[in-house]
């Protein structure tokens, strides 16, 4: 027995074994270098035609990749369109919901007004309250046109919209920035028997009609015939919130 480099001893019969082994694989490899040296080389001519063959598959999925691409591209354009033409739509609508386009058509107005009385003439039993156009008289047509279905509302020369807020204050009208004084005129397009129906059915417009045949607060009802009501030109977001309980 011998030491190997780690100190270890090999088996003699070992170490004949080993080179037997080497000399075998060592011919094995000059052999097969001989054999394809005579053939002119047979792994690299075998790569040529495999680059070649994946070159070819590459270009074809290359043209089928643009096909469909171009496919797809047809499709998303026509998707497009389409959703151009449902948000032109959907735009159209919500520009009317807010007011933000003119609208033409039959209207009617209503004209509420103070019944006039001053101090010292007015009838007994009754307080200055009782002569005057009131925010909730006004809101009651108002809400009674909306409930008729008309598509537009304005009152005095301002559209009203869904943020709109109808306020008094003393005997003024606090609308959208802007004071008036009565006569107050609410202008409504849409179809003009419902909206005259609405009024008459209406309880708060009711009420202020009975105040008015009995004291002389002004009410009066026109058809108008195709009106134009102008666009809502002032801004559409909330200046205040609320939070309410669910």
């Amino acid at each position: 027995m011998s030491e190997d480099v780690e100190g270890r001893t090999t088996p003699r019969r070992y170490r004949g074994v080993g080179v037997t082994v080497i000399c075998l694989v060592a011919g094995v490899l000059f052999g097969t270098s001989a054999s394809l040296a005579r053939d002119g080389g047979g792994p690299p001519t075998d790569l040529v035609d495999l680059i070649t063959e994946r070159d070819a598959q590459v270009r074809e999925l290359t043209r089928e990749t643009d096909d469909l691409g171009a496919e797809v591209e047809q499709l998303r354009s026509g998707q497009t369109s389409s959703a151009a033409v449902l948000d032109g739509r959907a735009a159209d609508e919500l520009a009317l919901g807010v007011g933000a386009v003119a609208v033409t058509g039959p209207a009617i107005s209503v004209t509420l007004d103070d019944a006039g009385y001053s101090l010292d003439t007015l009838p007994e039993g009754y307080s200055v309250d009782d002569v005057v156009v009131h925010q909730q008289d006004l809101q009651g047509v108002v809400n009674a046109l909306w409930a008729g279905g008309a598509e537009a509302v304005m009152v005095q020369d301002q559209r009203i919209v869904s943020t709109s807020a109808v306020q008094c204050v003393g005997n003024t009208l606090y609308l959208q920035g802007r004071v008036y004084s009565p006569p107050y005129t609410v202008t409504a397009v849409g179809d003009t028997e419902a909206l005259h129906a609405a009024l008459a059915a209406d309880p708060v417009v009711s009420t202020y009609r009975d105040w008015a045949d009995a004291i002389g607060l002004g009410y009066a009802v026109a058809d108008l015939g195709e009106t134009e009501l102008p666009a809502y030109s002032g801004a559409v977001r909330p200046q205040h919130a609320t939070v309410t309980a669910p």
